[in-house]
């Protein structure tokens, strides 16, 4: 039996959230494995549309339920350009967005793609691999003070410099081509993933998801996504996000709480907070039966909140 493609972690509770209209237009961002859009395509009428987005080509063989459906697009594209396509497509307005801002299953768990430790295999980390830079290009071609800069902004890294200084010696020998060759350079010697200990894991994880960002332009892509859908949203539509780290969370709490991503609050003569949003879910997390059933949702929190 294949793994899964994804598992859409707090998959009840995101779409129950959205409060979907049969006959609502409706935009997930994050496709991937189609769990969520499949939910979000059952619950519509024949006047209802949903327009799903994916970087990586590979995610549209999970789009076969709604094949030859009028109602359903596809987009092979940055979510940043969320504006620009709704235009295209003829669309002013949306009652609703998704968006799991999760790395697939499938990505984590295919070596070539380079996003994991725990397999040896190029060092790529591109979400779309039709062009731009990979985590390698990064690793090799970055200054020291650079690549500390990446690892403290997106890692959280308190040892960034440490880091990159062991990252750039070993580099000096030989260019870090693998994700095993990285992890080696990391933690200064050759190791298995199932031998390492948690401080050595979570080292790895930060610096992995560093690059990653980095790679792949999350945070900058996410703000933009986040503008267009202010003005895409009708009023009493509903924006539904998944945030699995706290850069990405502490964003969309500014956006959701103020309107922009900076979280700078305007206040009118009274005092009173001048918002586009009322706020539906503050951070929901997942249950202990569902941590159980899927350990990766442990760290997914769902934030909801209404166009006024």
């Amino acid at each position: 039996m294949s793994e899964p493609y994804h598992i859409p972690a707090l998959l009840n509770e995101t779409i129950r959230s959205l409060a979907i209209r049969p006959d609502g237009t409706y935009a997930d961002v994050t496709f991937g494995g189609g769990g969520h859009s499949r939910e979000i395509f059952d619950r519509l009428g024949s006047r209802g549309r949903l327009f799903a987005f994916d970087r990586d080509i590979e995610a549209y063989e999970n789009a076969s339920f709604a094949e030859n459906d009028k109602r359903f697009t596809f987009i092979h594209s940055d979510f940043r350009y969320l504006g620009q396509w709704m235009d295209y497509n003829g669309v002013e307005r949306i009652d609703g967005l998704l968006a799991d801002l999760g790395v697939s299953f499938h990505h984590f768990d295919t070596a070539e793609r380079g996003f994991s430790f725990r397999f040896d295999g190029p060092l790529d980390m591109r979400m779309n691999r039709n062009g731009g830079r990979t985590a390698a290009g990064i690793v090799n071609g970055y200054t020291e003070e650079n690549l500390a800069d990446v690892l403290y902004m997106y890692g959280e890294l308190k040892n960034s410099r440490q880091v990159a200084r062991h990252i750039v010696k070993a580099r000096e020998h030989a260019p870090i081509q693998t994700t095993g060759q990285l992890a080696q350079a990391v933690l200064g010697r050759a190791a298995d993933a199932d031998s390492l200990n948690i401080m050595q894991k979570k080292q790895l994880t930060l610096v992995f998801q560093a690059l990653r960002i980095e790679v792949n332009d999350e945070l900058g892509a996410l703000r933009e996504m986040l503008q267009a859908a202010l003005g895409l949203l009708a009023p009493g539509g509903r924006l539904a996000i998944l945030t699995y780290h706290s850069l990405e969370d502490r964003l969309v709490k500014n956006f959701m709480r103020s309107g922009n991503c900076e979280g700078k609050v305007q206040k009118d003569f009274y005092g009173n907070i001048l918002t586009p949003f009322r706020l539906v879910e503050k951070g929901l997390i997942a249950s202990e039966e569902e941590v159980e059933r899927n350990p990766r949702a442990r760290s997914a929190k769902l934030r909801v909140a209404e166009k006024l």
